[in-house]
């Protein structure tokens, strides 16, 4: 069943005005005002101008009689719509195949097939609002069964996240007020006036006289939110996405069919991209279903590609996902995201080795929700911070692994605790406690002392750590630190951990 995700920005006309302008305080309301004629009302209003009282519909002039010092700047609705496109655009290589401009003030996602890929939907929807927070945007989402239902409960909590279960958005949505239908203010207002508040309250109601005094908009919006009618979602798309399509005068349905023409897609898209002299790193196969729904694939490459055998194999691998109900009309493949195609010669000398190349397993591997990396060495002194997960096909970074002293094949997530006999401040541990059990060390070697990088945290200005690598009496190997040189109580706290095992 297609779950849908509601993205609800508030305050994105001030979030962009503190952007633009970072000398604004933190707690400086900022209001944006829209002027019609001779009015100056307010339009948008951040979380301090709320606070203070201030609220959208609000003669500006009595917003600034309220606070002083209050951040006026006109509406730019152009720049809003502008703005709120971009992220569409973000969300459409990052996330889903399926996503759109929703109002002026959020924007909706289909995430059917996308979202394993992020761990399920509560890593993904919590994911998406951290890093819009990161970005400077205050932003809440909802995952429902409907477009209706999602768009509501967005708009309706203060929680930033919020996933209704499958089947239960009726229940999520019977309490909220009549305004998160979607309905036109002049019919809402109409609804107010007979006393309705609550969308339960007009469902319960008879749908002939309300069709007959607002028109069928009420029980289309009642009908879309419980999900009774479908509303499916209209891709966004630019010019510059490549994008071939296939419809069917006869509805399609059998999965052999359906792998046929994605074969021809992927032919012409390939074509399409050899005139470009690009290729593709992420490629979106929509698919519209005679009963208004749509279904959706992605398939991401470790690098870019135009091999036509590679791409129908990815798409077509995850082929059983597709439920073609009464059958399909329309066939989409786009090229979400494209980058340039470098050309490489074949080894033809019987002198020189030919590379295997394994980025189609990666692929492979990554289409199933399974995520490929490789380590790669940081420049850092720290231990736990010089060790950096890349691309499995990144290039090099110019950095090298640390050798003067050997490291072990296994690092703690966390160092852990042990309780050591040793002789301050530069003898190896003579015994130690691990989780319950002594040890008696046999030999030892060290120190290796490791400085905390002051650029990182303040409170590594002083810090250091003693590093040593012991062997207990069954042949055992660890790697063991001490906080602090042993001396000065401002180095460290002297306690010692465990931090690698040797393999």
């Amino acid at each position: 069943m297609p779950r849908v995700v509601s993205i609800f920005l508030p305050t994105l006309a001030t979030d962009r005005i503190r952007r633009a302008e970072p000398g604004i305080l933190p707690d400086t309301p900022v209001v944006v005002v829209a002027r019609s004629g001779s009015k100056r009302t307010v339009a948008a209003i951040d979380a301090a101008a709320f606070k203070a009282g201030v609220r959208i519909g609000m003669p500006a002039a009595k917003a600034q009689a309220m606070i002083s010092g209050l951040h006026l700047v006109d509406a730019d609705p152009i720049g809003d719509a502008l703005a709120i496109e971009r992220l569409t655009l973000w969300m459409l290589r990052q996330y889903t195949p399926v996503v759109a401009v929703d109002s002026s003030d959020g924007i909706v996602m289909d995430t059917e097939g996308a979202d394993h890929l992020r761990g399920g939907e509560l890593p993904m929807l919590t994911g998406l609002v951290n890093a819009l927070r990161g970005h400077g945007l205050q932003a809440r989402g909802a995952i429902a069964d409907t477009w209706g239902g999602a768009h509501a409960v967005a708009r309706a909590t203060r929680r930033e996240v919020i996933i209704v279960p499958v089947g239960e958005t009726a229940k999520a949505v019977v309490n909220l007020p009549i305004s998160s239908l979607r309905l036109p203010t002049d019919i809402v207002g109409g609804l107010a006036v007979l006393g309705f508040r609550t969308v339960g309250e007009l469902s319960a109601t008879p749908r002939a006289p309300l069709t007959l005094r607002f028109g069928p908009e009420v029980g289309r919006r009642l009908d879309q939110m419980f999900g009774r009618l479908a509303e499916p979602i209209d891709p966004i798309r630019t010019a510059d996405l490549i994008e071939v399509a296939r419809s069917f005068s006869e509805p399609i349905a059998a999965a052999e069919t359906i792998a046929k023409y994605i074969g021809k897609l992927v032919v012409e898209l390939c074509a399409a991209l050899e005139t470009r002299g690009q290729g593709v790193r992420r490629t979106d196969l929509i698919v519209y279903r005679v009963d208004n729904t749509l279904q959706s694939l992605r398939a991401g490459t470790a690098k870019p590609v135009r091999d036509i055998a590679h791409l129908t194999k990815l798409l077509c691998s995850s082929i059983e996902k597709i439920d073609p109900g009464f059958g399909i009309e329309k066939l989409s493949l786009t090229a979400t995201m494209i980058e340039p195609f470098e050309e490489k010669q074949s080894i033809s000398s019987l002198v020189e080795e030919s590379v295997v190349d394994v980025t189609p397993l990666l692929d492979s591997f990554g289409n199933r929700g399974q995520r490929m990396y490789r380590l790669a060495p940081v420049e850092s002194d720290v231990p736990e911070r010089n060790v950096g997960r890349v691309s499995p096909v990144s290039e090099k970074l110019g950095q090298a692994w640390p050798t003067r002293w050997p490291r072990p094949s296994r690092m703690l997530a966390h160092p852990e605790r042990i309780e050591v006999i040793a002789l301050t401040p530069d003898h190896p541990p003579a015994s130690m406690t691990w989780r319950g059990k002594r040890r008696r060390i046999k030999r030892g070697d060290g120190p290796e002392r490791v400085f905390g990088e002051w650029w990182v945290r303040s409170s590594e200005m002083e810090a250091v750590r003693d590093y040593y690598s012991v062997e207990d009496e069954d042949g055992n190997r660890f790697w063991v630190y001490r906080s602090g040189d042993g001396v000065d109580p401002a180095t460290g706290t002297a306690k010692w951990f465990l931090h690698g095992i040797y393999g």
